[in-house]
């Protein structure tokens, strides 16, 4: 692509429109920033035990965060009870061990949920941990249709890029929507769904890629909602989506715009919807996670911040910027407190929210917005093409073609066409010099004694016949989520609900 360009592009008034309206290419908002809403500012955490994690996220409120947003170990992302023979040696390593209503309850000890809005990085078994914390949420007192956040609940990404599946595509396609319809109904200010490039992203996918992939799965969700039989009104205003953010700062400022075009005029030409609320795309941002050196890690944070104002300038609802030591392991609580910091000092002190769309008419930026809209609308057809996103995924084009660009970028960087600071370029062979956060092996052996107290003291049987009630259902076409509810609050684990369900609909391969 021409990286030189001085003229202005065409036509570009109505192309851009104005913040707020229709295609949304400044913004979701008339005033964005400027007006005081500032993104929420979340960092991801969740590591160990709930009482660990709780802890965690105590003092990230207590240092400023606006919201929660939480990390769960492969064990649960992967509906598996802490003393599952599959389980051993990953019990609360990459996240937190959540298994009952009990590991709720501790995880948001002294967090009014009515008062915080908390995201949950869960796809498999999404619909199970939002139950838990719609469980909790209620024996807080907190009425439902105050509950504010977003679960991920995208599961289409994670055949493509992640791995922590659990069903086939067909019956967690049904858990979806069924997370779609309860909310819309009883939790009308959650976000149902997360649709996530960001793993895409990480995975190796290029801009465009990450925006035509995400957004021909988001087209999936929706026809899954429609073959349901949810009305387009009742789910659509509540899809969010989350992307990445990399170091190239203008190509990243464009994929944001040229995203919130693209999906505007596929609600409106597509699908015939004329809500703004559901034409407009509202994302969260994580900064890249794969851009991280365990070389100088200290250079983390020059990376994360510039991948923060990226963000900022693009648009986005909510950030999350990653801490400088997590190519070594989990961040200290030093790292994600600079890490907040960074978006703190964007926020308060460099002035770009006191401008609405700052980059906006830029001949550049709007040259490499119409660009990436282009070539992201080109990868939407072609998997529009081979039947959309479910068919494209089981016949691996989406998976082949991230890896196809992996490699590519991986031999920019062993030719040193693609500078990595600290690793091709400008290395040293100094040590790290930073401390690193290491799991507690003792966190395992402590989870399966809680749990096997948890066990003893309920009422087992009542526990099997809410899960058999949950089997049964799965079996037909019953809504799922208030089967689900009803289970975890007769006091049944993560794994017991998901293994029934495995018993019902098989395990993907």
């Amino acid at each position: 692509m021409e990286r030189i360009y001085d003229a202005p592009p065409r036509d570009l008034e109505r192309r851009l429109g104005q913040p707020g309206a229709f295609p949304f290419t400044r913004g979701v908002y008339p005033r964005m920033y400027a007006d005081g809403r500032l993104w929420t500012m979340r960092q991801y955490a969740g590591f160990g035990s709930a009482e660990e994690s709780n802890r965690r996220y105590r003092y990230l409120r207590e240092q400023g965060t606006s919201g929660l947003s939480v990390a769960f170990d492969l064990p649960t992302q992967l509906g598996l009870d802490p003393d599952d023979e599959r389980a051993h040696g990953e019990v609360g390593r990459v996240g937190v061990s959540i298994a009952t209503v009990d590991d709720m309850r501790t995880l948001f000890d002294g967090i009014d949920l009515a008062e915080v809005t908390t995201s949950m990085t869960i796809n498999a078994p999404a619909a199970m941990l939002l139950a838990l914390y719609t469980l909790e949420a209620e024996r807080q007192g907190a009425p439902l249709e105050r509950l504010g956040g977003t679960v991920q609940n995208d599961v289409l990404k994670e055949y493509v890029a992640r791995g922590t599946d659990i069903f086939p595509p067909a019956p967690s396609m049904r858990l979806t929507t069924d997370v779609f319809a309860w909310c819309a109904e009883h939790v009308p200010r959650w976000n149902t769904i997360s649709i996530s490039g960001y793993h895409m992203r990480e995975a190796g996918a290029t801009a465009a890629q990450e925006i035509g992939f995400t957004l021909a799965n988001a087209m999936a969700y929706v026809r899954g909602a429609q073959e349901a039989g949810l009305e387009l009104a009742t789910f659509m205003p509540r899809l969010s989506f989350f992307f990445a953010c990399h170091g190239d700062l203008l190509e990243e400022v464009a994929k944001f715009r040229a995203a919130r075009r693209l999906w505007a005029r596929i609600v409106r030409d597509r699908f015939g919807v004329d809500d703004a609320r559901a034409q407009a795309l509202r994302f969260h941002t994580q900064t890249g996670g794969s851009t991280l050196t365990a070389q100088q890690p200290l250079v983390n944070v020059v990376r994360t911040a510039y991948q923060a104002l990226a963000a900022v300038l693009g648009g986005t609802q909510s950030l999350h910027t990653n801490g400088f030591d997590e190519a070594l392991g989990l961040p200290t609580e030093a790292a994600a407190t600079l890490a907040l910091r960074t978006q703190q000092v964007l926020a308060f002190e460099t002035g770009v929210t006191e401008a609405i769309d700052p980059l906006g008419g830029s001949f550049y930026v709007e040259h490499l917005t119409d660009h990436l809209e282009r070539e992201a609308e080109a990868l939407i057809d072609e998997v529009e093409a081979r039947g959309g996103s479910v068919a494209a995924i089981e016949a691996g084009y989406l998976q082949a073609a991230i890896d196809e660009a992996a490699y590519e970028q991986q031999l920019g960087v062993e030719a040193g066409t693609r500078v990595v600071v600290g690793v091709n370029r400008f290395a040293d062979d100094g040590a790290a010099g930073v401390p690193v956060q290491r799991s507690d092996p003792a966190v395992e052996p402590r989870r399966v004694e809680q749990l096997a107290a948890f066990r003893a003291e309920r009422d087992g049987v009542a526990a099997s016949n809410a899960v058999a009630h949950v089997a049964e259902a799965a079996a037909g076409d019953e809504r799922l989520m208030p089967l689900l509810r009803a289970a975890f609050a007769r006091r049944a684990t993560l794994g017991e609900v998901c293994d029934a369900l495995r018993g019902v609909w098989g395990q993907y391969r």
